[in-house]
């Protein structure tokens, strides 16, 4: 199973790239967009998008998970962490669990 990587960080890009992971590095909203209907296009089976991406284009991203069952698309932090706590999966653990 292949997988892809959008990001707007450089040394996450660098670094997925390093463990076999492609990927783009991007910056404007036009190619973010273009680049993520590319990859869903495509026959990735995780697609890895880190936190600012995400909220570029989350709209698409929540309509793709609730029409389709793969690929597997997933949020990741750059190398400064999240910027919101709310968004880690440990928080939707945490929740369901009741803690």
């Amino acid at each position: 199973m292949k997988s892809f990587l959008l990001s707007d960080n450089r040394d996450t890009y660098i670094g997925l790239k390093l463990v076999g992971i492609d990927g783009v590095y991007l910056q404007k909203g036009d190619d973010i967009l273009k680049a993520y209907k590319t990859a869903i296009s495509e026959e990735y089976g995780i697609i890895f998008l880190t936190e600012k991406i995400y909220h570029e284009i989350k709209e698409e991203v929540i309509k793709t998970k609730t029409t389709r069952k793969m690929p597997l698309i997933t949020v990741i932090p750059d190398r400064h962490g999240y910027a919101n706590d709310k968004e880690k999966i440990t928080s939707y653990i945490k929740e369901s669990i009741g803690l």
